[in-house]
């Protein structure tokens, strides 16, 4: 890992998405040598889950029967005639995902989804499906959980999901991303005063666009090695609006839940500082705002730029940057 060079993927992002359009509007290649199936079970972890989850709940929606697990669990169904297994890992290397994916090996049923055709998840595969990621100078996943986003949605699309034109949502979401990259002088100096505080950031996000909390949360506890929390927004009602009375409460709300608001009648009597993201709220101090937020995808593609570049500004602002070169 070198987080030294963050925000060099930061930057290529829009052109990496771009670069991909094109190959969602053709047909993503290895598409068309997958086997049918009636279920589909995915194994990933970390952000390749947050990502295969966010796109399967989408073709729960659309009534495939496909089923997100992190690949760590022991509980995982038998192999089947009618089961397909995708095995997520951007390296091929996540020792989880390669113990979970030997359960089914030489079925000819086994799927890996990575960015390292020389990994040993490839050669365990009997089929693989390329990020197009190129090489993430940090070691840190910006542009895989992005694309691991497309990709999974262009392989559940093979199997009957709907999730629109992706050539163009890609298009939308590279847009999108230059636009926060290029307007940061704008909006980071401020949402970077309103969210550093001494308990953390905690994150909302709804529903269908869970991994944008996780996600989020994830990159500010990976880069400036900072107290993050992400919640689905109706949910934190339930396990996390506690700690909205007893701490100095920052929250990072991306909009868009039927429950948002239910969360800010908790929040801002309580004197929560919020910043809002693809949305504004009367409550928020600020809200960042870009274009095709109103799609929820691309929404997804686009609203973690936000948690991002505050990683990397609190990042680069420390002085401890030791931990660029270690875990």
């Amino acid at each position: 890992m070198d987080t030294a060079r963050f925000a060099e993927d930061l930057n290529t992002v829009p052109d990496y998405l771009e670069e991909l359009a094109p190959m969602l509007e053709r047909g993503y290649p290895g598409l068309a040598q997958l086997p049918k199936a009636n279920r589909l079970l995915v194994l990933a972890m970390g952000s390749s889950a947050y990502a295969a989850a966010t796109v399967a709940r989408q073709a729960r929606a659309d009534g495939l029967n496909v089923q997100v697990e992190l690949a760590s669990t022991a509980l995982l169904p038998a192999p089947a005639p009618d089961l397909l297994v995708i095995a997520v890992s951007a390296t091929g290397s996540s020792v989880e995902v390669l113990a979970a994916a030997q359960r089914y090996q030489g079925a000819g049923r086994l799927v890996a989804v990575t960015n390292n055709a020389d990994s040993g998840l490839a050669a365990m595969a009997d089929f693989v499906l390329p990020l197009n990621v190129g090489e993430e100078v940090s070691g840190i996943s910006c542009r895989n959980f992005r694309h691991s986003v497309l990709v999974m949605a262009a392989l559940l699309e093979s199997f009957g999901a709907s999730f629109g034109e992706l050539g163009e949502t890609a298009r939308l979401a590279a847009a999108g991303n230059r636009e926060l990259l290029a307007s940061a002088g704008d909006w980071l100096p401020q949402a970077s005063d309103v969210l550093l505080g001494p308990d953390g950031v905690f994150l909302l996000a709804p529903a269908e666009r869970r991994s944008s909390a996780e996600q989020g949360s994830l990159m500010l506890r990976e880069v400036p090695r900072r107290p993050a929390f992400g919640s689905e927004t109706g949910d934190w009602s339930h396990v996390d609006v506690y700690l909205s009375k007893t701490l100095d409460y920052r929250a990072l709300m991306f909009a868009g839940s039927a429950w948002d608001q239910q969360a800010l009648d908790w929040m801002a009597p309580r004197g929560a500082a919020i910043v809002a993201v693809g949305g504004s709220f009367p409550e928020a101090k600020m809200s960042v705002k870009y274009q095709g937020q109103e799609h929820w995808l691309t929404a997804v593609l686009v609203e973690t730029m936000v948690p991002e570049l505050l990683a990397w500004d609190w990042y680069s602002k420390d002085p401890r940057h030791s931990w660029s070169s270690r875990v």
